[in-house]
């Protein structure tokens, strides 16, 4: 059952390269003043977890893992993909995450969740964003009940918006949703989490343009759903 649910504050930094995925963080998050928005390399921020848009395997060959493995070192992909192999039998669906130690001061932590199986692939026509946004967040909550006050802060870059070929607009209107439906709801486990999203979201396609502009939260579910 997905239910409503207080969590501690987090903070949480959205940063990246693209000046186009950062306006269009400024026009989606208008409403979350809480969140930070800013112009630059994940690289820059200072804060407990970076979050890596990565593939089912785990493999940092492109993209933002690919930066991130030549700041850290190679021992960071040998410690995502370790994880993957521990906690979800070597394939990690998209919509779910590992969070790991980084070997670092700064992060100290790094979470992986993939936008798209293979290391290259157009998601643009599909809900992976929300998924991987929502379920890092979940990664977070589930380090933070291992260890309370492991992450109080957090980076995110755009999510899908270079190598999944994700339009900046709905890159960032389904970090939006990603981001409101996991403060709003306490999931059981990433299987709760990709249904509830699916649920509320699959039929996007079929609503009004104006509709999809800004996708809305969910409405909330029933207690005996």
């Amino acid at each position: 059952m997905t239910v409503k649910h207080v969590k501690p504050l987090l903070k949480v930094v959205l940063v990246d390269v693209n000046p186009r995925v950062v306006q269009e963080w400024g026009a989606a998050f208008a409403d979350t003043p809480e969140v930070e928005i800013h112009k630059g390399s994940i690289l820059t921020q200072h804060v407990d977890a970076w979050v890596s848009p990565t593939n089912s395997r785990g493999r940092m060959d492109g993209g933002v893992d690919a930066v991130i493995k030549r700041h850290l070192g190679a021992g960071i992909q040998l410690r995502v993909q370790r994880a993957i192999r521990d906690e979800f039998g070597g394939s990690l669906p998209v919509g779910s995450a590992v969070c790991v130690p980084s070997g670092a001061t700064n992060p100290r932590f790094l979470i992986s969740t993939p936008t798209m199986v293979q290391s290259a692939q157009n998601v643009s026509e599909t809900l992976n964003v929300a998924l991987a946004c929502a379920a890092a967040f979940q990664a977070i909550h589930v380090q933070n009940e291992r260890k309370p006050g492991s992450i109080e802060s957090v980076a995110l870059v755009g999510m899908g918006a270079a190598t999944g070929k994700v339009p900046p607009r709905v890159c960032a209107n389904l970090m939006w949703t990603g981001y409101t439906l996991f403060n709003d709801y306490y999931f059981r486990d990433y299987d709760d989490l990709r249904a509830t999203i699916y649920a509320q979201l699959d039929d996007i396609d079929s609503r009004p343009e104006e509709e999809r502009v800004r996708i809305q939260p969910p409405a909330a579910p029933s207690r005996g759903r």
